[in-house]
């Protein structure tokens, strides 16, 4: 599951880091390919690993419930994950300018090309996409595995964590740095409340946020 999906992600994003500089260069996060069919066909296809995991998770005797994945809850699931978003929001955007200002973070471009009709809902499927993949798998699906093979909560924690900032370093040191931070938080709550969707929907609006933020204000951002 993982090397068909985020470990990859991570592997690369080592040689990333290792490969070219950090301080004044500019990274896309999602495609930047100025043709709709092959965004909404990057949109499909990536959520492949999401469907492999609901597929296993069926197949258990679990269910989605035991990945906190059911529809039980969906008002507190999603006033969770505001509140959330707003906690990490704005934790993230401090850690993201301070790390880009200090040269350890190369500028990210969150948006697919800009001056299309599509920009706007691309986005929104970007962003669903990615929360749905990394919170899925790597909160989830990778924590309750590693406890059923009786890893402590703080190991399964710590590797669930660890894996989400090793992805993001083709970002930089401040990329890996915050979403390692994100990650043990996002970890610590989801062992405590065994509830998957409230981190769904804070990585959903953290996602859409940054990239409306940026098509906002990219003019006066640092390192554009």
């Amino acid at each position: 599951m993982l090397a068909l999906s985020l470990l990859a992600s991570a592997a690369y994003a080592i040689l990333s880091i290792l490969e070219a500089p950090v301080s004044g260069v500019i990274v896309p996060s999602v495609d930047q390919s100025p043709q709709l069919p092959r965004q909404l066909l990057g949109f499909v296809f990536g959520l492949a690993p999401v469907y492999l995991v609901a597929h296993l998770a069926r197949r258990t005797r679990e269910g989605l419930a035991g990945i906190g994945l059911d529809g039980r809850r969906p008002r507190r699931d999603a006033l969770g994950g505001l509140a959330l978003f707003g906690v990490v929001g704005l934790a993230g955007i401090g850690v993201y300018l301070a790390a880009v200002a200090l040269g350890v973070n190369r500028f990210v471009v969150p948006v697919p090309p800009t001056g299309h009709w599509w920009t706007l809902p691309v986005l929104v499927l970007n962003a669903a996409e990615a929360a749905l993949v990394e919170e899925v798998i790597v909160l989830a699906y990778l924590v309750t595995r590693l406890r059923q093979l009786s890893w402590t909560p703080a190991a399964a924690i710590g590797a669930s964590a660890l894996l989400r900032g090793t992805y993001h370093l083709y970002q930089g040191w401040g990329g890996f740095a915050g979403n390692l931070a994100m990650g043990l938080l996002f970890g610590w709550l989801f062992t405590r409340t065994r509830r998957a969707w409230p981190f769904v929907v804070a990585h959903f609006f953290l996602d859409l946020g940054a990239g409306i933020g940026f098509l906002l204000f990219r003019e006066s951002l640092p390192g554009f």
